[in-house]
């Protein structure tokens, strides 16, 4: 609850209800200067916002020297006897039960309460304080933040009803009669946690991480025979099939994160540089995610590749390219084509670049041709390319195009080490376009 603007110029208290709680907080404590000091600061407007709920009401309470405490005010909840006792008595005085079924509560209702056996206001001792100044008894803290309980009954004496264990509704829900013949349930409260309470509550710790999905569920398709104008039945199919795919994998992913574990390479929707591949079409990373997603039959995958204005063939490699390292290995793939790179290379020689044990360990340095951030292994099928990440990209020869051959390697001589074996077990093709 927020907090109330500081009393000035009149009585803390003004309530029947609010009277008797200060009461109760005042033959509670023992050291009467701190409820003093207490009183002032509640005053001044030092308690913060006061949440509510059956057995406490807590708040921060800025001190004199400008300190912030947690402080807590204690009182014992209802079990289900004293409550079941309670709503008896309110029940058998016709006036009463109107009045709390219409939301209000007459000051009558302590004396029902005796009646029953049941203390609904605090007595000496019953207000139990906690507080983080460390301070036993009631400090300046726990009893400003008593005094404003009283201010906050003035304005809802429910409030009462919810410290001790239920909130209006509840009251009048278990007060309300049944039909003849009905049970009457136990405790009368409904199901659910109400929302007052569960407002007012502190936070709670969340719950454990789930397990990821094992496997996925049959997506729901249109019968392969569907007409319906401007509906590719099969298109659709591989829509859904691929959301349901990506989706699975970013949930994946996301748990990864939150356990602290590193994600998998190759993760869908994700790009180490954006800067980097601003330059390509999102249509045409799109649809490299979603072939990489789920393999597209030859039908989709020639109008995957029509909408990004590429060739089946292209759309296979960029597939292949996202799988390694998502979009930036789809802008290393465009850099060795005909779009040209859109970061610089490095000046550095590339021999430079790795030490001599690093390429003896690749299989021995070998004469290379470069073009831009594209080195090429003169003689043999094996190609590094320079990345906007600063990572180096293996590539290997198939047939007459070249292909990603892995993910990206720290230096260029890991890389070829990667490429190598790869490239040997290609098809010798001509070109190296």
């Amino acid at each position: 609850m927020a907090p109330l603007p500081a009393p000035r110029g009149r009585a803390f208290t003004t309530s029947w209800w609010g009277r008797r709680w200060v009461a109760a907080l005042e033959d509670s404590a023992l050291d009467s200067a701190r409820l003093a000091a207490g009183r002032r600061a509640a005053r001044r407007g030092a308690v913060g916002a006061v949440m509510v709920r059956p057995g406490r009401v807590t708040a921060v309470v800025s001190g004199r020297d400008g300190s912030a405490h947690r402080a807590d005010v204690l009182l014992r909840t209802f079990d289900a006897a004293e409550w079941r006792r309670l709503l008896a008595a309110v029940a058998a005085e016709a006036g009463r039960l109107a009045a709390l079924l219409d939301g209000e509560m007459p000051p009558d209702l302590v004396t029902d309460a005796e009646s029953a056996g049941v203390e609904l206001l605090p007595g000496i001792g019953d207000l139990e304080p906690e507080c983080e100044c460390g301070v036993w008894d009631h400090c300046e803290h726990t009893a400003a933040l008593g005094y404003q309980v009283g201010r906050l009954l003035d304005e809802d004496p429910f409030l009462l009803l919810l410290l001790r264990g239920r909130d209006e509704r509840a009251v009048a829900a278990g007060l309300r009669p049944q039909r003849p013949g009905t049970p009457r349930s136990e405790t009368a409260v409904p199901a659910g946690l109400d929302a007052r309470t569960a407002y007012a509550g502190l936070p709670q710790p969340l719950p454990a991480l789930p397990a990821g999905p094992s496997a996925l569920g049959a997506a729901p398709a249109l019968p392969a025979d569907t007409s319906v104008e401007g509906v590719d039945a099969a298109g659709l199919a591989y829509l859904v099939a691929v959301t349901a795919r990506r989706s699975a994998r970013m949930l994946e992913l996301g748990l990864a994160a939150a356990r602290g574990e590193e994600g998998p390479r190759g993760a869908y929707g994700s790009a180490a540089d954006e800067e980097a591949v601003t330059a390509l079409e999102p249509v045409w990373l799109d649809a490299a995610a979603m072939a990489a997603a789920i393999v597209p039959g030859e039908v989709v995958a020639r109008r995957l590749a029509a909408g990004a204005s590429r060739t089946p063939a292209e759309l296979a490699r960029a597939a292949t390219a996202w799988s390694a390292g998502g979009a930036v290995a789809v802008a290393v793939l465009d850099a060795g084509g005909g779009q040209g790179a859109s970061w610089a290379g490095p000046r550095t020689a590339i021999v430079a670049m790795d030490t001599s044990e690093a390429w003896e360990d690749a299989g021995g340095l070998p004469p290379w041709r470069r073009s831009g951030v594209v080195w090429t292994a003169v003689g043999e099928g094996a190609q590094v390319r320079y990345g906007p990440d600063g990572r180096w990209w293996p590539y290997a020869r198939r047939g007459d195009r070249w292909w990603p051959a892995g993910g990206p390697e720290p230096g260029p001589a890991a890389a070829l080490a990667v490429a190598r074996p790869v490239a040997a077990e290609s098809e010798p093709g001509a070109a190296e376009g």
